[in-house]
């Protein structure tokens, strides 16, 4: 058994670093986290099926389309263009894993994209 205490974060250091960091770079941080956790849940990474749940992956790729919407006129096109084609590839992903496909515009992200066809 260790006589040291656990180690606690130093929330302060943790504030001054998230302080130095550009809004664009925690959209963009935040947005690739959402379509990576996406990716996983559509069962696109290497386990495929054993992480696999559509139910999951609408959430998360309706909430990448809404920060995208929201942040439209926050972020460049340098960085939004990347970010617009990943969601549309998710939303792609999406309709061809559906057994049975949303209608056109009721797809996951949809609301704010438009509808997406193959």
């Amino acid at each position: 058994m260790s006589d040291t205490p656990p180690e606690t974060p130093d929330f302060d250091a943790m504030t001054r670093d998230i302080a130095e960091v550009p809004a664009v770079e925690v959209i963009v941080t935040v947005a690739v986290n959402l379509m990576s956790a996406a990716a996983v849940k559509l069962g696109l990474s290497e386990e495929g099926e054993a992480h696999k749940d559509l139910d999951e992956a609408r959430k998360l790729v309706h909430a990448l389309a809404g920060l995208l919407d929201a942040t439209a006129t926050e972020i460049s096109s340098f960085h939004a263009a990347p970010l617009r084609d990943g969601l549309k590839s998710l939303q792609l992903a999406f309709r061809e894993a559906s057994l049975v496909p949303d209608e056109p515009g009721q797809g996951p992200g949809e609301k704010y994209t438009g509808p997406v066809y193959r």
